[in-house]
C-alpha cells in the first residue's frame, strides 16, 4: 500500500493540532539575558551597535531586571565595565568590583533572579585580551605575542570566587583559557562555595559575529607593541567540529556543570553535536552580531522582526541548546506571555 503522502498535513491543519504535536517549545524560562553594568548612577547608555541594549549603573540595571523580570525573564548574565583597566585585570577580582556591586544589589532586590557573571579578563585589561600578556622577547618572532595562558589561571579563580562571594548563582568562564575550569572549581571549593555551578563557554570561536559585543562591553583588544591583534591564538577556530567536541569533554571532566556553544545560529551543528555526545544542560549563546543584524533587517522593514527572533530562538533550541542567552530576552518574553513592555 502506498504511503499516504497526505498524512502529514492533516496535523497541520489548525493552530491547535499544531500545538499539540509540536516537537520543541520555546518560553521565557528558556532564556538568560546579558546585561553590561558600568560605574555610576542613573546612567543609561544606548549601544548604538546594539539598539534595545545598555549600558547601565547598578540602579538601572536592577530596574532593568526588575522589567525583564515581569514579563517572565528569569535569569541574567553580568558583564561588567569597571572605573580603571590595567595590564592585569586587576578589578575584575575586586570584591567591591563593578560586578559584585550590581550582584548584591540584584540579590537584595530581586531574590528569586538567577544571576550568572561573566568570568573573563577582557572587560578588565588596558590592551583589551582575555588573559595576561607575555611580554615580548627581544627580537622574537610574531608567534612569541599572546596570552600567558597559566598566569591567567589564577587570577581567573579569584575573579570567580569574588563574584560567589557576592551572591551569584553561577559563574561563566568564557575565556577560553586551557585549564580554567579546573582552576575555577578549586577556587570555588577552597573557598567555600562548592554548590556553585560552573557554565563553561566551552566552545567558543574566534568568529567575526562579536563586534557590537565589544562595543558594549569596551573589551576589543587594543592595538599596539606587543598586543595580539586578535583572540585567534586561544579561540576556536570556526572551521574545527571535532575540536568542539575535545573542549568539551576536557571540560566536563575539569568540573564544568553546564557547557555552552558561541556564537549560536553559524554553528548550530556544533550545538547538536554536543546535545547527542554530552549528557549535560547545553546553552548557546545568540551573540551580538546576530541580534544586531536582525535588528537591523527589521528597522529597515525587510523583515517581520518579532517572527524572525521567536523562530530564530525556537530553532536554536531545537538543535538541541536547553536555553539560550540573547539580548532579545525580555523582548521575546513580552511576545510569548503577551506582556510585551
Amino acid at each position: 500500500m502506498p504511503f499516504p503522502q497526505e498524512r502529514p498535513r492533516r496535523l497541520r491543519r489548525t493552530e491547535a493540532l499544531r500545538s499539540l504535536v509540536r516537537e520543541v517549545s520555546l518560553s521565557p524560562d528558556d532564556l538568560m539575558w546579558p546585561l553590561f553594568v558600568v560605574p555610576g548612577a542613573k546612567v543609561r547608555k544606548a549601544v548604538p551597535s546594539m539598539p534595545g541594549v545598555f549600558q547601565l549603573s547598578v540602579d538601572e540595571l536592577v530596574a532593568e531586571a526588575q522589567s525583564g523580570w515581569d514579563v517572565g525573564v528569569r535569569s541574567v548574565i553580568l558583564f561588567g565595565v569597571p572605573e580603571h583597566k590595567d595590564a592585569g585585570g586587576s578589578e575584575a577580582f575586586a570584591d567591591d568590583g563593578i560586578v559584585p556591586r550590581a550582584v548584591r544589589a540584584l540579590r537584595e532586590k530581586i531574590p528569586q533572579l538567577v544571576v550568572a557573571t561573566d568570568v573573563c579578563l577582557c572587560e578588565y585589561t588596558d590592551h583589551g585580551h582575555c588573559g595576561i600578556l607575555k611580554p615580548p622577547r627581544a627580537g622574537g618572532p610574531h608567534q612569541d605575542l599572546g596570552v600567558d595562558n597559566d598566569l591567567t589561571l589564577p587570577i581567573l579563580a579569584k575573579e570567580a570566587v569574588a563574584h560567589a562571594r557576592a551572591g551569584a548563582d553561577i559563574v561563566a568562564p568564557s575565556d577560553m583559557m586551557d585549564g580554567r575550569v579546573a582552576a575555577i572549581r578549586e577556587g570555588l571549593d577552597v573557598a567555600g562555595y562548592p554548590d556553585v555551578p560552573i557554565l563553561s563557554y566551552a566552545a567558543k570561536y574566534a568568529g567575526a559575529f562579536y563586534g557590537p559585543f565589544r562595543d558594549a562591553a569596551e573589551s576589543a583588544p587594543r592595538e599596539g607593541p606587543g598586543i595580539p591583534k586578535d583572540r585567534k591564538g586561544y579561540q576556536m577556530d570556526p572551521a574545527n567540529a571535532r575540536e568542539a567536541m575535545r573542549e568539551v569533554a576536557l571540560d566536563l571532566a575539569e568540573g564544568a556543570d553546564m557547557v555552552m556553544v558561541k556564537p549560536a545560529v553559524p554553528y548550530l551543528d556544533i550545538v547538536r553535536m554536543v546535545r547527542e555526545r554530552f549528557d549535560v544542560p547545553v546553552a548557546a549563546y545568540h551573540v551580538s552580531g546576530e541580534y544586531a543584524m536582525i535588528k537591523a533587517a527589521g528597522r529597515a522593514g525587510w523583515i517581520d522582526e518579532d517572527r524572525v527572533v521567536l523562530e530564530t530562538l525556537l530553532c536554536i533550541r531545537r538543535a538541541g541548546a536547553d536555553f539560550v542567552l540573547t539580548y532579545a530576552a525580555k523582548d521575546a518574553a513580552g511576545l510569548l506571555t503577551g506582556g510585551r513592555r
